[in-house]
């Protein structure tokens, strides 16, 4: 039984002076380990939950609506698993999920580069052989708890193609440059990783080199959209819910601030983004737990449109709270910092469009096929 209430409670409390201060504590990070939120969908035998795609979609807007940074410590932790779990020896599976999901070590991803954010086949990482194992040459930037983390999933090129290895931070040659004052995720401990001549064992590497972007990198990918898309509904459901309680109950002289037909509108069209953007992720739970062909496809079209989601309502109760929701400790204006990065990270809003724009041709040229 998986009960975030206790984390709920305190990210309600705390959450702003995360986001403004040092970032997520590491005690929170361990209470988060405690009540399973690293191990929802992973099997029991690794110490997790087994639960499926619609109980981690819940709790990653669950989380979503009270801090970006709690989403994040799930949606890192989980794409490091799943790659593992999905492509990882049955050694590296019996050795790192138990200590991913117990949170006895913290999980990065590391895979954009100054060259290389939406194309990562463009990455020049190098893990070459080496002496003993492997060695690993280049930088990182933007990696989610990048400050926190004890191993990194890092996606570099090899001889024989595209290969991820699993990098210990304590390693001599990583240096680890925190990142703070950006736009948004303020509370995700960002850093930027250099790796000079990081020395790693040959059982390091994550799948055979060649799968490292198409399969290992791609798998967690798409369990990151996945619980991204979540975690943006959930922002925006709870922008609607801070809109709605604000013009509920402000005025202005004598009329409140509801009974404007123009505040109504923007209620009602907030509400309508919400509610279509939740419909696309139940999809994509269904499509995920059904194993279905479209499920991926169902994932892109749900981080989409929750992304947009989020962005939109969240900007929308900027504006009505006013004053309100741009002053210190504001959650909409929060939210609307962070909604903004969503729309980047994870597959970038125009890179979806063409993604779909893709899948809609090929939709229509099988159907014409068939009927000819």
């Amino acid at each position: 039984m998986l009960d975030l209430s206790t984390l709920v409670a305190l990210a309600e409390a705390d959450a702003d002076g995360w986001d403004s201060d040092a970032g997520l504590p590491d005690e929170v990070i361990r209470l988060a380990a405690r009540l399973g939120v690293f191990g929802i969908d992973q099997p029991t035998e690794y110490g997790g939950l087994g639960l499926g795609p619609g109980e981690l979609g819940a709790a990653a807007a669950r989380l979503g609506g009270v801090c970006t940074a709690l989403r994040s410590l799930l949606t890192v932790t989980g794409v490091v698993t799943a790659a593992i779990q999905r492509w990882g020896t049955a050694e590296q599976r019996a050795t790192w999920l138990p200590r991913l999901i117990a949170g006895e070590a913290v999980a990065g991803f590391a895979v954009t580069e100054p060259g290389a954010g939406s194309d990562l086949s463009a990455v020049c990482t190098r893990i070459e052989p080496g002496p003993g194992g492997h060695r690993v040459h280049g930088r990182k930037l933007w990696i989610t708890f990048g400050q926190a983390a004890d191993v990194l999933l890092v996606l570099g090129r090899a001889p024989n193609g595209p290969v991820a290895a699993l990098v210990e931070t304590d390693r001599p040659g990583v240096v680890v440059e925190p990142v703070r004052g950006q736009l948004g995720l303020r509370g995700c401990r960002l850093a930027h990783v250099s790796f000079e001549g990081v020395h790693l064992p040959a059982d390091r590497l994550v799948a055979p080199a060649g799968f490292g972007l198409s399969h290992v990198a791609s798998t967690a990918l798409d369990h990151g959209r996945f619980t991204v898309a979540w975690g943006c509904v959930g922002m925006a459901r709870a922008c609607l819910a801070d809109m709605t309680a604000h013009v509920s109950t402000r005025r202005q002289g004598d009329v409140a601030l509801a009974d404007h037909q123009s505040v109504r509108t923007r209620l009602g069209q907030a509400h309508a983004e919400v509610e279509g953007a939740w419909a696309l992720c139940e999809r994509a739970a269904r499509e995920r737990a059904s194993q279905s062909p479209g499920r991926i496809m169902a994932t892109v079209l749900a981080k989409y449109a929750a992304g947009r989601a989020a962005a939109s309502v969240s900007q929308r109760a900027v504006q009505a709270l006013g004053a309100v929701g741009c002053a210190p400790g504001s959650r909409v204006a929060r939210f609307f910092r962070d909604a903004k990065v969503m729309q980047i990270i994870e597959g970038a809003d125009e890179v979806a469009e063409v993604v779909l724009g893709d899948h809609v041709l090929a939709a229509h040229h099988g159907s014409r096929a068939d009927r000819e």
